[in-house]
């Protein structure tokens, strides 16, 4: 079993890396949530963050972190799974430093 089994996922993307570091910051001191990992984006620009908690705690963060992206980057996308199956946590962890 991970550390993040039974938690929530929250995943946000967007394209500056250097936004997704500022918008993670807010999310992590918004909220108990824990960053899972970022991600950079293949093609070099953006990064994807995967932060896990309770599904309150994850929507709080999600909250904070596109408010406060909304300004400075484009957000690609933004999702929270609220119980994420045995092979969702599988594919999530596939995808880390990849």
């Amino acid at each position: 079993m991970s550390e993040y089994s039974k938690m929530a996922l929250g995943v946000f993307e967007l394209d500056s890396e250097c936004a997704c570091f500022v918008a993670l910051d807010a999310a992590a001191k918004a909220a108990n949530v824990k960053i899972q990992s970022v991600e950079r984006n293949r093609l070099g620009a953006g990064a994807c963050v995967k932060m896990r908690g309770t599904v309150s705690d994850v929507k709080a963060a999600m909250e904070v972190a596109l408010k406060t992206a909304e300004p400075i980057s484009k957000i690609v996308s933004h999702t929270i799974i609220a119980a994420p199956d045995d092979g969702t946590e599988i594919a999530a962890a596939m995808t880390i430093n990849k």
